[in-house]
């Protein structure tokens, strides 16, 4: 028999069960607020891309990459923020955006989805990642400091 013993056997042929505890993947923030925080600590640790979501998007320069370490647009840090991944977007995002499109300029002319966004992309392609990171804060604690 060519049968190599696996951690899991025992001195006598049987086996054991082995528990694998795996790391509890995060849970998304579950407000605006805490969203654009979180999209904030984002830019301020990856830095801010101007242009698409994030940095090579389509993956055609070759980078090695995960999205979540290249730079990323405020867009794709609103959406990496609630998601996981600056590319999905799910209700929380989109509620993110639209606070932060209508919180910049008096906002956009139109209040579709794909307006609110290209407002916001159009604002962060004139401002550093600093400037994004304390103006995003500001927007994030604006309700915290009406009250």
């Amino acid at each position: 028999m060519n049968h190599k013993p696996s951690p899991t056997d025992l001195l006598d042929g049987a086996r054991r069960t082995v528990l694998v505890a795996l790391p509890v993947r995060p849970t998304p923030p579950a407000t605006v607020e805490s969203t654009i925080l979180a999209a904030a600590r984002v830019i301020a640790r990856v830095g801010l891309h101007h242009g698409d979501y994030v940095l090579d998007a389509l993956g055609r320069d070759g980078l090695d990459v995960p999205m979540y370490v290249r730079p990323m647009s405020v867009v794709g840090a609103i959406r990496h923020a609630a998601t996981g991944s600056p590319q999905k977007t799910n209700c929380v995002a989109d509620m993110a955006i639209g606070f932060l499109a209508l919180s910049i300029d008096g906002g956009p002319a139109w209040t579709d989805p794909f307006s609110l966004e290209a407002h916001v992309d159009d604002w962060s392609d004139g401002v550093t990642a600093a400037e994004a990171v304390a103006f995003l804060e500001l927007a994030a604690t604006a309700p915290e400091r009406a009250a």
